[in-house]
Order: C-alpha cells, then sequence, then structure tokens
C-alpha cells in the first residue's frame, strides 16, 4: 500500500511494512512540529490534561522533567522524529542515537496469549540492561495488564522509560495495517487508559510522549490528542523487525540508516519480533565502534 509520509518535514513516497514505515504514516496534508528549532518545554511524568498553550521560547529547556515540544501549527499535538537539524552544530553533529522499543498488544488479544503466545520479551530487556543501553519502551494498556511485574520492573529501572502506545493498539486514522479504527471520540481515553494502566503496575519513569499504533495519523489524530498535552513520536530509521527472521537483515537495515541524532524503532515481542534481541546484539556494539552513544527519547528531544 502506497502512502505519503513525512521524514524531516519532507513528504515522502513510500509503502508500509511490518508496524514501523519509513516516516509518519498520514493521511491528508503533512503536518507537524518544525524539525529545527522546535520549542521546547518540561512536563510531570504521564498523561498531561492541560490544553495546548503558545509556543514556548526556544530556549534550552530545564532539567527538571521530561521535555516536550510545543504545539504544532493550529494547536496540533506536535511530532518528533528525531534530533532537530536546527539545533546548535555541536549537537546536529553529537554521535548519539535512541533506541525505541514498542511493546505491542492489542485488546483482543488476550485470548491468544492465555493459549500461550508470547507478547514479551524479557530476554531483550535483560540484553538492553546488561549492555547498558538506555532506552525507551513505547507500551500499550493492554500490554501492562498482561504483564504487570515486567511493566514495574522496566518502569522502575532508571535505564528505561515507558511512553505510550495507546492502549489497544488500534488504529488512529484508517487504512493502518488492517487495525481495527478507534473513533475520534474514542481517541484521548485510550490514550488516557494506557497511562493508567501502566501506572497501576507501580511504573514510575512513565514520560509524556505517545507513539500512534503502526506510526499512522492524520490531522484529526493530531487534533483529539491535543487535549492530552503529549508529543507524539514516531522515528527516521525503520529496523524491519516486525515479523522479521532474519536478523542480521535486521541489524543491517538499521547500522545503514542511522545518523547522529536518528531514532530507531523496534519492538519488544517475541510474536511479532523474534529476531529483535539477536539483532540488537550486533547492532550495539557496531554503533559504539563507531562512536554512538545510546540515549533515552527524552535526552535526544532535549538537545
Amino acid at each position: 500500500m502506497i502512502v505519503l509520509a513525512t521524514l524531516g518535514g519532507t513528504v515522502l513516497s513510500g509503502a508500509l511494512v511490518g508496524c514501523g514505515s519509513p516516516g509518519s504514516a498520514r493521511s491528508g496534508e503533512a503536518v507537524s512540529a518544525p524539525s529545527g528549532g522546535a520549542a521546547l518545554t518540561t512536563a510531570s511524568p504521564g498523561p498531561a490534561t492541560r490544553p495546548p498553550t503558545e509556543a514556548a521560547d526556544p530556549s534550552p529547556a530545564p532539567e527538571s522533567g521530561p521535555p516536550v515540544l510545543a504545539p504544532g501549527p493550529a494547536g496540533l499535538t506536535p511530532v518528533f522524529e528525531r534530533r532537530a537539524q536546527g539545533s546548535p552544530s555541536r549537537l546536529r553533529t553529537e554521535k548519539v542515537v535512541a533506541l525505541t522499543f514498542d511493546a505491542d498488544m492489542t485488546a483482543d488479544q488476550g485470548s491468544r496469549a492465555a493459549g500461550g503466545e508470547r507478547f514479551d520479551n524479557p530476554g531483550l530487556i535483560a540484553l538492553l540492561r546488561r549492555l547498558k543501553i538506555p532506552s525507551t519502551v513505547f507500551m500499550t494498556g493492554r500490554w501492562a495488564q498482561e504483564y504487570p511485574a515486567q511493566a514495574r520492573s522496566i518502569g522502575t529501572d532508571p535505564l528505561f522509560e515507558i511512553a505510550n502506545h495507546s492502549f489497544s493498539h488500534y488504529a488512529f486514522s484508517s487504512s493502518c495495517y488492517g487495525l481495527p479504527t478507534v473513533a475520534k471520540a474514542d481517541m484521548r481515553s485510550e490514550v488516557d487508559r494506557a497511562f493508567t494502566a501502566i501506572r497501576g503496575t507501580g511504573a514510575r519513569n512513565v514520560v509524556p510522549y505517545f507513539r500512534f499504533p503502526g506510526g499512522c495519523y492524520d490531522d484529526a489524530s493530531l487534533k483529539a490528542l491535543a487535549p492530552t498535552g503529549v508529543t507524539a513520536v514516531q522515528w527516521d530509521v525503520v529496523s524491519g523487525d516486525a515479523f522479521a527472521t532474519d536478523a542480521d537483515a535486521v541489524a543491517e537495515q538499521v547500522l545503514d540508516g542511522v545518523r547522529p541524532g536518528s531514532l530507531v524503532v523496534m519492538h519488544c515481542t517475541r510474536s511479532a519480533a523474534p529476531v529483535t534481541e539477536e539483532a540488537v546484539r550486533r547492532i550495539v556494539p557496531e554503533l559504539r565502534e563507531r562512536g554512538y552513544r545510546f540515549v533515552k527519547v527524552s535526552e535526544l528531544m532535549r538537545g
């Protein structure tokens, strides 16, 4: 299926493959936060309920909380894809990269989990800990309910931060990998319910970031989520780990795509991404050999 996608503010043509596409899978006009010089503010972890405010002065954000982008055009939810190319030259060339992992589970997969299908990946989390890789996990509320002990463990470990991937992992725009579509009136509650489920496990390191299921969104969904105060987080490097069976191919795709300031989308589910752990074993040492430092999304955004 051919879609229009935005990558670093440029409209591209591409095909949707797996749960992560080469840019922001959008319907309608591409409207996102500016890729350079985006204004930053800070927010307390968890769901914000404030209305959109005027864009803040684009000065460095204080260190008191996770940064968020100021609202986009017309007050829409801002979208972050990678470290802004308009950052100071030192930050533009700094070799940092954020590995992010989607902990996917849709609302209707409970019976499959009960039958033994595994939507978690504790081996991957253990590997990230052994390698000391700061990471951001985008978790669905349904995943947190199914694996509360793991969610709590991830969300109380300072190596990680948990962001929101909706409660049900249903699409926020039409024609998104065949996912059921969330009604516009229910979009905000999808975000709020996920934060409630995640925090209900005892997770503390919860940041006000949201990733659209499948990466699919449009202006209507950006408008619907604006009152939550979240920053939508996409990516500029697709790992291709969704449904992949060749770990080396996944690793090569990441290694070929990473640039200073990149944000990589991967998955934390053995069911739909069985070779991610193996791919990470190769990705991490090779990027470190190239001089890269791994950071969470909050640090990448702060830069």
